[in-house]
């Protein structure tokens, strides 16, 4: 019997030590780390066209999380009208974008886009409808400088009369603040 005590002693300080230790490694979080809204970047596209009875609108509002400073991720949102004598166009969707710098200064993204097209055509015999969905997986690269970058995407997915694009490749600038 008088063997069992000294063991019982050990164990029980043997927990209480542990569980002690346990409780005072508590992870809080670091005051010099950023939130999560410090690492957000917002942009878009605006566009306005008009004249000669043609009527164009577009809006694309983004934008992206600072992984770290090599990579960036983001949601974008996307919708557009047009309107002539006899056509009417709406568009409206969403794309998903991967950015990466291997450097400050050049830029490689994808960007996987999915857009809902409403298209009406007036004719004397009654309207035509047209409504699909697109969807486009585009790659590019740029330079960038600051919160701008310039350079080309090309549409892996296109196909010439199936796309909403008039070409594969395509110039853009990002500008994000």
């Amino acid at each position: 019997m008088l063997e069992k005590k000294p063991y019982r002693l050990i164990i029980t300080l043997l927990l209480l030590c542990i569980s002690y230790s346990s409780y005072s490694q508590e992870s809080r979080p670091a005051t010099n780390q950023p939130s999560f809204w410090e690492n957000v970047r917002f942009g878009g596209g605006f566009g306005l066209n008009f004249g000669n009875g043609n009527f164009q609108l577009s809006l694309s509002p983004s934008a992206i999380y600072d992984v770290n400073q090599y990579i960036s991720i983001g949601p974008a949102l996307t919708f557009g009208y047009q309107s002539t004598q006899f056509f009417k166009s709406t568009l409206y969707g969403g794309s998903a974008i991967v950015l990466v710098n291997p450097i400050r200064e050049i830029q490689i993204s994808a960007e996987l886009e999915q857009l809902r097209i409403n298209n009406t055509i007036e004719e004397i015999d009654g309207d035509i409808e047209d409504n699909f969905w697109n969807t486009s997986l585009f790659l590019g690269g740029g330079f960038r400088t600051n919160n701008v970058t310039v350079g080309a995407r090309y549409n892996v997915l296109y196909r010439d009369g199936e796309s909403i694009y008039a070409a594969a490749w395509q110039p853009f600038v990002r500008v994000y603040f």
